[in-house]
């Protein structure tokens, strides 16, 4: 049986299909709540802001698309100590009948360890798929707060910001000739691994019962359970906004010691601050302003259980320089830098050599597909700084390893023949890393070695500090931000970017906005075995998931355009 929920927070005790959701009005739904509990905490109405809270951790459609999230992203395939993986719509239309405060009850983290760029490793709690759902659904309550909340210029694990600009904002500090000299680059000790519980439970304006339970769930490693007295485990979808919400407030901190009268944005001491996650640097205009604010800093962070890293902080001059989120950050005879750190750099080319010694005996073709994400990647990474002469000194680097690697397999070959069999001419280029393959529908083709050096230097255009994505009033700011970040995603691609424009940016199905992060499927209207074309007034973009919907109902979905696609279609 099918059945459509009437209120946005109705009870959810019966069976549905997964297929048969609306979510446009899921999304809006949710939207829609999280909209009122942003303004309800701006005006100091925490009472109400609880009982929204508390509307969307029950709705029939929070826990909806909360288990679309957790389904949609990279670890979906990734399952927790249970082993369960929600692969079908059946799976996950009963899913949202487990999402219950009543009787709920995590089960510990599956820990595993992950390299760190240092050759440490790092530990990472991976949680059930159920706890995620959980951990997602009252996320999207806790968020609007957080948000609302949050320091000016944090730019870690926020909605709409990211390294790029917390690296914009160290430019503008730091770039004038009468900016700061000094600089503290800060590192806590341990973040996310010694955040007091007690504080947690006190100041995170959420579920206590289900957040105390979250934070003492312990850990499973090697078929052993260990308790959990501190922290939040990385790897959980809310992990990384608590530990901003325990952050939050340094900003302000310093604000109250060298903050001016006339103006929010000018300090005394020339001290700006900038973080990102637990990396954060603060800038002075002298070593001693730079030791108080350490002091200021430290004394903040006792009261949450963290200490400032000894080894990692430290007061440097910007002439000396600094890494900062994989930049290294220099003024070179009085002119500010923003350059790929040395660090980078290696661990980079380390990952590339690992990959061609990796695949000795694997085809040309495989080789390239395994190579061109890893440096495509990188390149976008790096694009808005400094870093045409690196681009083009890791070229020469893998082109070296590429040659070694050719070489090694044909000892018994002239160099000429090498060259030729794995290097073509491409233009005025003579040296292209490519083979010519033939693709399914008998077509020849080459495939090719990206290469870094073409990646293009384009500026980057930071994110107003109080830009705000759950009020209404920055909607058409963040729209125009989008459309700007999808151009640029998808330059090259102009029959994609074509059918985004024509579509406004969002899904035909459920309205709501198509990202590099939701990803997209392109949909014929009427099927190719039918004699549908690609042509662009037979494409359209949907959300994976719509894209399914779609195909496993008779269903209709009509662009801003006016085509219209179906199943029969």
């Amino acid at each position: 049986m099918t059945t459509t929920p009437r209120a946005v927070g109705a009870s959810s005790h019966y069976e549905m299909s997964w297929h048969s959701i609306d979510w446009g009005k899921a999304h809006r739904m949710v939207r829609r709540l999280q909209v009122r509990i942003a303004k309800a905490v701006s005006e100091g109405r925490w009472n109400k802001a609880k009982a929204l809270q508390w509307l969307l951790t029950h709705s029939f459609y929070g826990k909806a698309v909360a288990i679309k999230r957790v389904t949609e992203n990279r670890g979906k395939k990734t399952p927790g100590v249970d082993g369960e993986t929600w692969n079908t719509p059946e799976q996950k239309a009963k899913a949202i009948n487990s999402l219950k405060r009543r009787g709920y009850q995590p089960q510990p983290l599956r820990r595993v360890h992950i390299p760190k760029a240092n050759g440490k490793l790092r530990p990472l709690g991976i949680p059930t798929l159920l706890d995620r759902a959980m951990q997602a659904l009252h996320l999207f309550a806790l968020q609007p707060i957080a948000e609302t909340k949050a320091d000016y210029n944090s730019y870690g694990f926020r909605p709409e910001r990211a390294c790029r600009d917390a690296a914009a904002q160290c430019f503008a500090a730091l770039v004038s000739k009468n900016s700061a000299q000094w600089v503290l680059d800060a590192d806590i000790s341990g973040c996310f691994d010694n955040i007091s519980h007690d504080w947690l439970l006190a100041n995170i304006p959420m579920d206590k019962t289900v957040l105390k339970k979250w934070l003492k769930s312990g850990f499973v490693e090697k078929g052993n359970w260990y308790p959990t007295q501190a922290g939040t485990p990385q790897g959980g979808i809310a992990s990384p906004t608590l530990a901003n919400m325990v952050l939050d407030g340094m900003e302000l901190e310093l604000a109250k010691h060298f903050g001016t009268k006339n103006s929010e944005k000018r300090w005394k001491g020339k001290v700006n601050f900038i973080r990102y996650a637990d990396d954060f640097v603060i800038t002075g205009a002298t070593k001693e302003t730079l030791e108080q604010t350490k002091l200021i800093i430290a004394d903040f962070l006792k009261d949450r259980g963290l200490l400032l890293s000894e080894e990692k902080t430290k007061i440097v001059h910007i002439d000396e320089g600094f890494d900062f989120l994989g930049w290294n950050i220099r003024k070179y005879g009085g002119k500010l830098l923003i350059k790929p750190a040395k660090k980078n750099v290696q661990a980079f080319l380390r990952k590339t050599r690992q990959i061609i010694k990796g695949n000795h005996t694997a085809k040309q073709e495989n080789v390239i597909r395994l190579l061109n994400p890893v440096i495509r990647g990188w390149a976008n990474y790096h694009q808005n700084q400094v870093a045409k002469e690196t681009f083009s000194k890791v070229d020469h680097f893998i082109w070296e390893k590429l040659w070694q690697w050719a070489c090694r397999r044909h000892p018994n070959k002239p160099l000429r023949w090498i060259k030729d069999r794995y290097f073509k001419r491409e233009g005025l280029r003579n040296w292209v890393f490519g083979t010519m393959v033939r693709t399914e529908k008998g077509e020849v083709k080459m495939v090719k070695l990206v290469n870094a050096s073409d990646t293009p230097i384009r500026r980057h255009i930071k994110i107003k500090a109080e830009a705000h994505p759950f009020n209404p009033i920055w909607e058409e700011y963040f729209e125009r931000r989008l459309g700007l970040q999808m151009k640029e995603n998808l330059r090259g691609k102009n029959k994609l970017l074509s059918l985004w424009y024509m579509q406004e940016g969002v899904c035909p199905n459920c309205n709501e906005k198509i990202t590099k992060e939701t990803g997209w499927n392109i949909h014929h209207i009427q099927r190719k075995t039918d004699g549908g074309k690609d042509n662009l007034f037979n494409l359209m973009l949907l959300h994976p998931n719509c894209h399914r919907q779609i195909h496993n109902h008779d269903k209709k979905v009509t662009t801003g355009s006016g085509k219209t696609g179906s199943l029969e279609a």
